[in-house]
Order: C-alpha cells, then sequence, then structure tokens
C-alpha cells in the first residue's frame, strides 16, 4: 500500500486499482474509505484508479490537529498527492461530499487540472445545497418499489435529524437504483468505514466561500462532466445542471434508473459515459 506524507506531517495513504492514465479519486461520505468506491464500475478497465484514503480515513493516518478534517484544509493534501506521482496535470474525479474538495482544489490550482468528473457531487462550495424537499421529491419517484412503504416515513425521520439507527437503515435503498444484494453488500459497512467526528468538521464554519470559488471557477479551462443519477435527491438533475452551468466547459450526464452510487445501479453506462469524457479530455491536451 504506497503512502506518501502531507504538508502538516500526517501519512496518508492510496489505492491503485487498474492500468493506463492515473484518475485521481476522491471518496465522498464525507470521511468515507475511498474502497466503497471499488473500481467504479469497470472504469479501471480504461484508467489506472488513484484512490486517496483521505487523513483520517482508511488505511491513511490521523493526524494532530483535527481541525485539519475541514474540506478546504485538505485541498493541501490532494496536493501532495500530485506532487507525490509527478503529475503535472490531473484528470480528477469525486463522488459526493468530495465534490466540494474537488471543487475547492480547481479553484486553487486550475492550471494543474486536466478534467474534472464529479458523481452525484455535493456542491456547497459553490452555495449549491439540497433541501429536504429535494430529497423527498426523489423519494417518492420510487413508490412502487416493494421496500417504499416501510422506507418512506423512514426517510423522512433521516433528513429531519430525528432517525434512530434503525430508520437510518430503513432508509438506505433509496440511495441505489436497485436495492439488490449487491447494493446491500454495498452499504452494510459505510458507518464503520466513515469517520463521523472527522465528517461533522468537515463542512465547519469558514470551510467554504461560494462568491470566490464560482470567480475562480468561471475561468477554468478544463472540461467538467456533472453525473447525476436521475433517481438521486443529492443532487436531483436539475440540482445537478446548475452546478455544470458553473464551468465554462461543464456539462450534465443523468444516467436513468440510478440513484447515488451510478457506478454500481449501472456500471457499464457509468464507465463507458467516464471513459468517453476523459479519452475526449486526453486528446485535447
Amino acid at each position: 500500500m504506497p503512502t506518501f506524507t502531507a504538508p502538516d506531517g500526517t501519512a496518508l495513504a492510496y489505492h491503485l486499482v487498474g492500468e493506463g492514465e492515473p484518475l485521481l479519486c476522491l471518496p465522498g461520505g464525507p470521511m468515507r474509505a475511498s474502497d466503497y468506491l471499488g473500481d467504479l464500475g469497470g472504469l479501471s478497465r480504461h484508467r489506472r484508479l488513484v484512490r486517496l484514503d483521505l487523513r483520517g480515513t482508511g488505511d491513511s493516518g490521523v493526524p494532530a490537529d483535527p481541525a485539519t478534517y475541514r474540506c478546504d484544509r485538505q485541498v493541501a493534501d490532494v496536493e501532495a498527492l500530485c506532487e507525490h506521482l509527478g503529475l503535472p496535470r490531473v484528470d480528477l474525479l469525486a463522488h459526493s461530499a468530495a465534490g466540494d474538495l474537488a471543487l475547492l482544489y480547481a479553484a486553487r490550482h486550475p492550471h494543474r487540472v486536466r478534467s474534472l468528473t464529479l458523481v452525484t457531487p455535493r456542491a456547497r462550495a459553490l452555495g449549491v445545497d439540497f433541501t429536504v424537499e429535494h430529497r423527498r421529491e426523489a423519494a417518492d419517484l420510487r413508490a412502487a418499489e416493494p421496500w417504499f412503504p416501510g422506507a418512506r416515513a423512514a426517510f423522512d425521520a433521516v433528513w429531519t435529524g430525528s432517525a434512530t439507527d434503525a430508520e437510518w437503515d430503513a432508509a438506505t435503498p433509496f440511495f441505489y437504483g436497485r436495492w439488490d444484494a449487491a447494493a446491500r453488500a454495498h452499504a452494510a459497512d459505510e458507518v464503520a468505514r466513515t469517520n463521523e467526528p472527522a465528517a461533522e468538521r468537515y463542512a465547519a464554519a469558514g470551510a467554504f466561500d461560494p462568491a470566490a470559488a464560482r470567480a475562480a471557477l468561471a475561468w477554468l479551462a478544463a472540461p467538467v462532466l456533472v453525473l447525476a443519477g436521475a433517481w438521486d435527491g443529492g443532487p436531483l438533475p436539475r440540482v445537478a445542471a446548475t452546478v455544470a452551468e458553473a464551468f465554462p466547459r461543464g456539462e450534465l450526464t443523468v444516467l436513468p434508473d440510478t440513484g447515488h452510487y451510478p457506478w454500481l445501479d449501472d456500471p457499464a453506462a457509468f464507465s463507458a459515459t467516464v471513459a468517453a469524457f476523459l479519452g475526449a479530455a486526453a486528446t485535447e491536451s
């Protein structure tokens, strides 16, 4: 397992999957170990995935200062990994809450970014957030599912902050396009592989300055793919469209019948879409 040292001395780990040009992958959660990304639905057949375990997660070390879990303070970790790998320019993929980390990295190091792929991303860094109403709208698309009647009230409890552990478990199917054995296995270790105290600090006050980020990213020359799941409430496809519109070369793709983890719901469509985007970006450079 390869490691490198962050600027503050924290030992950080990353995992290599597949062959080809590197694709730096940032996990969401926030602060969930990167193994849940797997090989991103077979994307490793096209690119060598470099999955970073964020500080305090997975095989990475715990920092001396817990304040460094804040999203903007982890930008330096991403840059340190790029330097460690000797990448003058980087193709960057981020899932969910890591969308904020990738956005802040691109705002701070725009000339380092060759392409940016944002998968069902959070974008508080741009002032875009997902409301309870968004979540409910997406949930109601699943009314025909056999598990829906027992899960809908639990889902409301999650987003109003009153959910018990059992209600969290009952609401989990809403995050997946298919609640099958693969989805159950994928969801099973989320809590155990997430650093909850770090997650609470990730978006702490001061982490984001949306006006500054938007101003910086308005000049980003790199192509940006925002990939949304048709059944995902975080973000809804129309909200994901507003994220894509923040970039001069932003584009939106919505994968049908997928939720928050589209590489698991439709691996073939996911990997083909991202591989085509990366291939086009590579021919430009």
